[in-house]
């Protein structure tokens, strides 16, 4: 008897089943497609895909998913206890480590992570990578750097949104109204805040090897914050770049999210830390600061952002926690 071999005739299930198996590629690929066209680019791509976007939701004042100096903020007591002396510890030579914490009647509701590093001994680089697929722990891997924290604001395609000079190269917009401050580097050992309080920009940054325009001044050269304006229920974790008597920088962050601006701005002289200028960098889930100097590591990144929109008070939550959030814009310290 002779058998005969017949092509296999495929049924409705096995096109189903190629359905199915493509389903998940083809969603893909229409996310990625969807977050290049309309959410920035590559950046677009590595939030929406690789870090898990975020979204505004509706809260209450006093809602569980805030934090507790949040919520005591919201209810007005937005002016902490005098502060206890900074306990600045060496980590290496030049850099110095301290964690100021934050009361309120008694209460711990913030703290500020603090890093003071001497330019003599560091060099300071401002960094930008707009497809956002560095977080502060690629930054402090690809660079050797000893501190690694956010930097200014960034566009939606994760570019420069305020003036940026980075390792020699002019970034950002070249049309800019600076009326707040910059930090500098425009020299051997020359790292410097700048208040932009009736100057142009574009001579300060002239010559400058490193350089980043931000706001708000959050101290300013006559001894005051320019924060008017801001509302009080934006609250956020928070980095900001201070300078000394002695022309170390400051770098703070902090580890919850307790100050507005007008707030932070009014803590910063009572603090005992001495600074001459202060400066705002971006904040939020990217308010992000490690350090790796001698036996001392601190890796953190900030968890909390309210706003009003609308009338309406809203927290920023992600919508999936993949990972932390990417630094489009990065200051890193390197040893000399």
């Amino acid at each position: 008897m002779t058998t005969i071999l017949r092509p296999r005739r495929w049924g409705r299930g096995w096109r189903w089943g190629v359905s199915l198996a493509l389903a998940p590629v083809l969603a893909a690929s229409a996310a990625v497609a969807v977050a290049y066209g309309k959410a920035g680019g590559w950046y677009g791509v590595n939030v929406m895909l690789r870090r898990g976007a975020s979204i505004w939701v509706d809260v209450a004042p006093d809602d569980s998913r805030l934090s507790p100096g949040i919520r005591l903020s919201l209810a007005g007591r937005r002016t902490p206890d005098a502060p206890e002396p900074v306990r600045w510890r060496q980590a290496a030579a030049g850099l110095d480590v301290a964690e100021l914490p934050v009361r309120v009647g008694g209460r711990p509701v913030d703290a500020l992570l603090l890093t003071r590093i001497d330019p003599a001994r560091y060099r300071f680089r401002v960094l930008s990578r707009p497809a956002g697929d560095r977080e502060v722990g690629d930054w402090m891997e690809a660079t050797g750097a000893a501190l690694v924290v956010n930097g200014s604001y960034y566009a939606r395609d994760g570019s420069p949104d305020t003036p940026v000079v980075s390792d020699g190269r002019r970034l950002g917009p070249s049309s800019y109204q600076a009326r707040h401050g910059a930090f500098l580097v425009d020299g051997p050992g020359g790292a410097r805040l700048a208040d932009l309080t009736g100057t142009d920009w574009r001579p300060v940054t002239e010559g400058a090897s490193q350089a980043m325009v931000s706001y708000p001044m959050l101290l300013g050269a006559d001894g005051h914050g320019r924060t008017g304006g801001q509302d009080e229920r934006w609250l956020a974790n928070r980095s900001f770049l201070g300078q000394d008597g002695a022309g170390r920088i400051i770098v703070g962050t902090t580890r919850d999210a307790y100050f507005s601006l007008p707030s932070l701005a009014a803590f910063l002289p009572r603090s005992g830390l001495g600074l001459r200028l202060a400066l705002n960098l971006d904040g939020g889930p990217v308010a992000c600061q490690k350090v790796s100097a001698g036996g001392y590591r601190r890796d953190f990144c900030g968890r909390y952002e309210t706003a009003v929109h609308d009338g309406r008070l809203q927290l920023l939550r992600p919508l999936v926690d993949f990972r932390r959030n990417g630094l489009p814009m990065a200051l890193v310290a390197v040893p000399r």
